[in-house]
């Protein structure tokens, strides 16, 4: 068995959540209301922009050049989503540029994308491979099992054909080579750290959606 799969095992109950949880299941039938989907928009654009720190912080740490371009490559190519397919999509939902980029970072936002920056900041270039991981992994298996059925909503459609598709499943496994590669040379602490920044991250996944869910805002 890969290291990944290893990892994929170790997490499958949280994904089985993810996949049951109200806001992915309305997003499939159509019945997702706008006001969840649009709270959902303005908020990755938000995490995007972290994200993206992140994945330039594993860039400069990766031990080989391949690796150093392709996570520059994908730290490029989040800013990219955020400019190209979410200003599309908060523009179909009534939001401009300007008035998305105001929406206050919510707290589940604000968590997440802490632990990542924190991970790949103070820790080994493993343990941040373990932390990006389930953003990629989650959202493509999402994608692929809703892509059948798509959605009667153009919007959700769009979503789903984006991360559903080919083209982001290439660049999936390409982290999945990386993450297996990775396991096959760390220490057993290291390998125990990643098996944990996996399992944070994917809870951390189902959080941002049911953020969106709720609506999230600060309390005080």
């Amino acid at each position: 068995m890969a290291f990944s799969d290893e990892l994929w095992s170790a997490g499958a109950g949280v994904y089985d959540e993810v996949r049951a949880h109200p806001f992915l299941t309305g997003l499939s039938d159509g019945t997702l209301p706008h006001a969840a989907f649009r709270h959902f928009i303005v908020q990755d654009a938000h995490y995007l922009r972290g994200y993206a720190r992140a994945l330039a912080l594993l860039a400069a740490r990766a031990p080989s050049e391949g690796d150093t371009v392709m996570f520059s490559a994908h730290a490029a190519g989040a800013i990219a989503a955020e400019q190209e397919m979410h200003a599309a999509l908060a523009d179909a939902l009534g939001l401009t540029g300007t008035q998305a980029a105001d929406q206050p970072v919510a707290p589940t936002t604000t968590a997440y994308t802490s632990y990542l920056l924190a991970t790949c900041h103070g820790g080994s270039f493993a343990e941040g491979v373990g932390a990006v991981l389930p953003c990629y992994w989650i959202y493509a298996r999402v994608g692929d099992a809703l892509l059948e059925a798509s959605s009667p909503d153009p919007l959700y459609a769009r979503w789903i054909a984006m991360y559903g598709g080919e083209e982001f499943q290439a660049v999936v496994d390409a982290v999945l080579d990386v993450t297996d590669r990775v396991g096959a040379a760390a220490s057993p602490r290291e390998l125990a750290l990643m098996r944990e920044h996996v399992t944070v991250t994917s809870r951390y996944e189902w959080m941002f959606w049911d953020a969106a869910w709720r609506r999230e805002t600060w309390p005080v």
